[in-house]
């Protein structure tokens, strides 16, 4: 099992699946980030090898469940639902054995029997969504005027009750309805006009600039940074030499450098609490090492000319506009058009309004996620002066209540850290399956389709268009040089690589469904893309002509 206490017999059989190939975010997370990351998630989580699994057996064993489960999975990520049938297929006796007889709460995926009547249904308005982010941004207002006072062992008290205000934002009913509406209305939208127009994922054009989407915004705005920046070659070349303990004051004594910083310091403010892997709290962010973004920027400085992320938000508007215009002429042409043209119009409102809002509870996370890391590494701090630890990094590797009883007691088990920094580099070596058994079989999924060429690799198509260029094979995001044109093949896409993306021409991942971070900017950049690419970083190698079929949802390899 996956902390050993596991029986054999059939009744303790669990099916897990993978949190960090929902997240966009396969690598291996160190202790303090883990268990963070449990203390505030929605449902309990388990841990392997460094990764994050939720217990599914519970929806499995109900049919009640079991069918909606592999509907959401399927929906998303082809190869999870792909493997839990397998699994199934082969355990389902000792899957059914598994069902516990009152099923905890919030794992089970059935609706709780409520006395109270349903919710009215929720109106396709902008203010519902502007509502949300107003509750969100006035709790983190309070978590960072909170915190400021809290210190020793009575932070650790009031980090307990943050986790539970985090919670209850994240579990926001609203909230969760407004993400819902958004994706139902995609699938509404692309299973409707496929049979009634014979179009093929007319939901990605739909969406192009879809506005307040946090993420999309973030990777547009480094571009109006870029803009700043290009008319000083001085400041360009601080920049490509620049150290991050010299961010950003080196930048008064260049010439521009007063108008640079203040545009640097502007994004930092709003996107600063970011980084790649950030749902691991202990991954350093792009306020703590700016030089993370350096690389993106100067290639944004290189590659673009001025204003162009208002002219490729417009662009995306207007070709949306005119899908929209398209759809409902085709549509009015049909027997009961009218009826269809309207419900349809009715749906792209419903997407545009609410689809750029799931990306927001992520921002909401990460932006508590920097409040609480400043406060904890000023602990760490004082244990390194009181000679409890070396470094301050060292915390990373003890769990949250670890830290506070050494806070408390002001020592650490000795040799602790250093077992533990052995565990997370053995853990690096790992790759996470979708989905793993208490049996510790690791459950791969595969593509059950026959409509992709000989040689091509199969994958998701999460965003139309064809193209092709050279792929770059990037493993790290600030080692990323990129021309216009290439293609960005990688092992995952957080958040954190949307400002790679305006400078791209097509994405091709390992992990990632439908409705994973890279998915949606994909579609709202306009971006051909094909996720869930088994192997991609390693079967096509960089500089390669490759072919990214972003609606057949397949790679060909061209040479």
């Amino acid at each position: 099992g996956t902390d050993g206490t596991d029986g054999t017999d059939g009744t303790d059989y669990r099916v897990y699946v993978s949190v960090g190939h929902q997240q966009m975010m396969t690598d291996p997370m160190k202790a303090l980030g883990l268990s963070v990351w449990l203390l505030t998630a929605m449902v309990p989580m388990r841990v392997a090898g460094g990764r994050l699994f939720v217990d599914v057996t519970p929806r499995l064993a109900s049919p009640a469940s079991r069918g909606p489960l592999l509907d959401l999975m399927g929906r998303g990520d082809p190869l999870v639902r792909d493997a839990l049938e397998t699994v199934l297929a082969r355990e389902g006796e000792r899957v059914a054995l598994a069902a516990p007889s009152s099923p905890a709460p919030g794992s089970t995926g059935a609706a709780p029997a409520r006395a109270e009547a349903a919710p009215p249904p929720l109106e396709t308005d902008p203010a519902v969504v502007a509502g949300l982010i107003a509750r969100s941004e006035a709790s983190v207002a309070a978590l960072r005027r909170e915190i400021r006072t809290k210190s020793g062992p009575e932070l650790f008290d009031f980090l307990l009750t943050a986790f539970e205000e985090h919670r209850r934002v994240l579990g926001d009913p609203l909230s969760i309805r407004v993400i819902m509406a958004g994706m139902e209305a995609t699938w509404w939208l692309n299973d409707k006009l496929a049979e009634w127009l014979g179009e093929k994922n007319a939901a990605d054009t739909l969406t192009l600039s879809a506005p307040g989407n946090v993420t999309s915004e973030m990777g547009l705005a480094l571009l109006d940074v870029a803009d700043v920046i290009r008319p000083y070659p001085e400041v360009v070349a601080w920049l490509r030499d620049a150290r991050d303990e010299d961010f950003p004051d080196g930048l008064a004594k260049v010439a521009g450098g007063p108008e640079a910083r203040e545009a640097l310091e502007g994004y930092l403010d709003r996107y600063g609490m970011r980084c790649v892997g950030e749902i691991d709290l202990t991954r350093p962010r792009w306020s703590e090492r700016p030089t993370a973004l350096v690389p993106v920027l100067l290639d944004h400085v290189r590659n673009f000319g001025p204003g162009a992320a208002a002219r490729r938000f417009e662009e995306g508007r207007r070709a949306a506009r005119e899908k929209e215009q398209d759809v409902l002429t085709r549509l009015r042409a049909l027997p009961d058009g009218e009826r269809r043209a309207a419900e349809t119009k009715r749906m792209i409102d419903r997407v545009r309004t609410f689809i750029g809002y799931r990306e927001y509870p992520k921002y909401g996370i990460v932006s508590r996620y920097f409040l609480y890391k400043q406060a904890l590494l000023e602990e760490a701090g004082r244990l390194v002066r009181d000679g409890v630890l070396t470094a301050r990094e060292d915390v990373y590797h003890l769990t949250f209540q670890e830290f506070a009883d050494a806070v408390r007691t002001r020592r650490v088990e000795p040799g602790l850290v250093r077992r533990r920094e052995e565990e997370f580099r053995s853990y690096r070596a790992l790759t996470p399956p979708r989905v793993l058994t208490s049996d510790g079989e690791c459950v791969t999924g595969e593509y059950r389709r026959d409509d992709v060429p000989d040689g091509a690799l199969t994958g998701l198509p999460v965003s139309a268009g064809t193209v092709e260029g050279r792929a770059r094979v990037v493993t790290d995001l600030a080692g990323a040089a990129l021309e216009a044109g290439d293609i960005l093949v990688t092992a995952y896409t957080d958040p954190s690589w949307s400002p790679l993306f305006v400078g791209v021409a097509g994405l091709v991942t390992e992990v990632g469904g439908l409705m994973t971070h890279g998915a949606v900017i994909a579609r709202e950049y306009g971006l051909p893309a094909v996720v869930g690419v088994e192997g991609a970083t390693r079967l096509i190698r960089d500089g390669q002509r490759i072919r990214v079929h972003g609606t057949g949802g397949y790679v060909e390899i061209l040479g």
